[in-house]
């Protein structure tokens, strides 16, 4: 990246909602994540869903923001909607003092789902990330619609499709 690009002042940046959401039947059980990307200023929207067959709602959740941020093919300035705090809480507040320890809680305990959040965490190095949280199944459009997604993912990893 050139020194100008780096040096670009955020409001340059491209902007782009991200709505998230997973789901899993049992925990552990078949899951599944799903995202819409909205770019504002041209309209574009993305969706993309998947899901596994054993995992749990946890590293759903996790994988619909890795999965939408990987799906940005340049630095941009980020609004992610989730209704996991998990998630949300993990990225704001927890991870940084995770990092600090190792990849230890404050109970010197190993961080559960510690591979999604180093991928989270090189991602999120590379945007800039603002954080909202959304009640989830109250009536969000964007979050009925990932739910909506991610649930046909799940029922799908299911039925081994």
């Amino acid at each position: 990246m050139s020194k100008d690009a780096a040096s670009k002042p955020s409001s340059d940046l491209p902007h782009v909602m991200l709505f998230t959401d997973g789901a899993c039947s049992g925990n552990p059980g078949p899951g599944g994540w799903a995202f819409i990307l909205r770019h504002p200023a041209s309209g574009k929207e993305r969706e993309s869903s998947g899901g596994e067959p054993d995992t749990t709602n946890n590293r759903m959740e996790l994988m619909a923001v890795i999965k939408g941020l990987e799906a940005l093919t340049r630095k941009s300035r980020v609004e992610l909607w989730s209704d996991s705090q998990y998630v949300l809480k993990g990225l704001k507040e927890w991870m940084v003092g995770w990092k600090a320890k190792g990849w230890r809680t404050a109970g010197k305990a190993a961080v559960k789902n510690v591979d999604l959040w180093k991928d989270l965490d090189e991602l999120k190095s590379k945007h800039q990330i603002t954080f909202h949280w959304v009640r989830g199944h109250d009536n969000h459009p964007e979050n009925e619609r990932c739910d909506q997604l991610a649930v046909e993912a799940r029922d799908r990893a299911a039925a081994g499709a």
